[in-house]
């Protein structure tokens, strides 16, 4: 009988691989995006001195949301070029124009090209 991998055995092995050729610098650091089911994650990160410079999630708290509003989920498109948004104005405070993008074994589709595109457009280069 053949068992079947799971859809996030399959992108760690292809994260791993891409992995194997990418590094971030000082001068070009790591642009790095997590998916999951009701979030989307980025960091920023400099593999020579193993520092994360910048983050930027969907899970992080609102500030001035009014008393009993919801949470806004990062399930969705619109969430993720949010967040692309944020992290390229956070990665451009610290000084950061250019990056890698490592678009952690997910296709390059929905959430995480409109996460790329927004961060283009707010000015990282990559």
């Amino acid at each position: 009988m053949i068992s079947k991998e799971s859809k996030n055995v399959v992108r760690t092995r292809v994260h791993e691989r891409i992995r194997r050729r990418m590094l971030g610098t000082a001068e070009r650091p790591r642009l790095n995006v997590y998916r999951s089911l009701n979030h989307i994650y980025a960091q920023v990160i400099d593999d020579m001195r193993g520092v994360t410079l910048v983050s930027a999630s969907t899970n992080e708290k609102k500030e001035g949301r009014a008393k009993g509003e919801r949470k806004a989920t990062g399930g969705n498109v619109a969430a993720a070029r949010a967040i692309g948004k944020l992290i390229a104005e956070r990665a451009k405070a610290k000084g950061v124009e250019k990056v890698v993008f490592d678009r952690g074994g997910y296709l390059y589709h929905g959430r995480i090209k409109a996460l790329a595109d927004a961060a283009r457009e707010a000015g990282l280069k990559f």
